[in-house]
């Protein structure tokens, strides 16, 4: 769970579940921000690749989410209140594809 506020136009706020895209590197080294992608309850229509779906089973989450690939954001560590899950390896790998779709590597 993250802290997003005060979010600016169309930037996702409020305090809501996020998933730390960076690596574990720069985790271990006390670096003062983390990359994270936010995760909605608003459910897209159809698969897409700005999309990741999750349900509730696993991750933590109390209902279906998907994570908003489009949204990455670097956040000060002191945003972050509380650990809730983690990604399967499966939704991990179609993360990392979908970003790396999202960033043209």
């Amino acid at each position: 769970m993250v802290n997003l506020n005060p979010a600016r136009s169309t930037e996702p706020g409020k305090i809501r579940p996020a998933v730390v895209i960076q690596t574990n590197l720069l985790n271990h080294l006390d670096h003062p921000s983390t990359l994270i992608c936010p995760i909605t309850t608003q459910l897209s229509a159809e698969e897409n690749i700005l999309r990741v779906r999750l349900d509730s089973k696993g991750t933590g989450l109390e209902k279906g989410s998907e994570i908003l690939v489009d949204q990455i954001r670097a956040l000060d560590n002191r945003r972050f209140l509380e650990k809730l899950g983690k990604l399967s390896l499966e939704k991990s790998l179609e993360l990392r594809g979908k970003l790396g779709a999202v960033m043209d590597f």
